[in-house]
């Protein structure tokens, strides 16, 4: 999900959803020159080769792009505390936020992840970017939609799939969905609920040693009142939250330099 209108990517609700949330007049505009200096992604610090970084793919909706700042607060907490060989890769490019960091992305602003997984999507944004590790924030368009967890658990399965083809060592962190809670879909918030309670049983299912996949709760402790801006996309305390959660879990996979364990 994101600041700047969605793109809808199927007719019905997900048009719905791409017209509901378009974010204030201005919204997008004030904050894109904020960090356009650092549009391309930054070379590793320390001398370090862009080949030996640690390649992290963040990929979702909107909510990861769009301008998804809290992979900006991200990698800033990555570097200010020496986890400085990673590299966020991803076929789009950063928007504003305020301030430089590694903005490539796979956010992709009002996709569904069946709609991914089903129009084998993936396969082409991961021979472009090579990841070594993919941070999953992804359902929230489908849960708008009134897509059934079985189905929406069924595409993630098949991403893993498509992930382990590309790489067979691929490490994936895969987020319970941040709460929704919009006044056009009074249904999101409990739906929200029924999918991020089959997530960990899931990951656990798929989950093997040299792939693994862990859960990380995005849900707990986020308050849509003060933590987005329009009951779905994250405000500034929200990105600080969503970032705070992936950091202790991304950092598991990684050495202290940012190369991976």
């Amino acid at each position: 999900m994101r600041r700047t209108p969605l793109r809808a990517v199927m007719a019905g609700p997900a048009l719905a959803l791409a017209l509901v949330l378009t974010p204030p007049a201005g919204a997008a505009a004030s904050a894109a020159p904020a960090d356009a200096a650092s549009a391309s992604s930054p070379a590793p610090g320390g001398g370090e080769t862009a080949a030996a970084a640690t390649r992290i793919m963040p990929l979702g909706d909107s909510i990861t792009g769009s301008p998804g700042c809290w992979r900006s607060v991200l990698w800033n907490r990555l570097q200010d505390t020496g986890y400085t060989s990673v590299d966020f890769v991803g076929t789009l490019g950063p928007q504003g936020c305020g301030q430089p960091y590694d903005g490539e992305n796979e956010g992709h602003g009002g996709a569904l992840v069946t709609r991914v997984a089903d129009g084998n999507q993936l396969p082409g944004w991961l021979s472009a970017t090579r990841p070594d590790i993919v941070m999953m924030h992804f359902g929230t368009n489908d849960v708008w939609s009134n897509i059934a967890p079985d189905r929406i658990l069924a595409a993630y399965t098949e991403l893993v799939r498509q992930m382990r083809e590309s790489n067979p060592g691929m490490k994936v962190l895969i987020a319970q969905i941040i709460p929704m809670n919009p006044s056009s879909c009074p249904e999101c918030a409990q739906r929200v609920r029924d999918l991020n309670d089959r997530i960990p049983q899931w990951a656990s299912g798929i989950s093997s040693p040299e792939s693994p996949v862990v859960a990380v709760d995005q849900w707990t402790g986020f308050d849509t009142g003060a933590d987005t801006y329009d009951g779905v996309h994250p405000s500034s305390s929200g990105d600080n939250k969503i970032a705070s959660r992936w950091y202790p879990a991304l950092t598991e996979l990684l050495t202290p330099d940012g190369s991976g364990s």
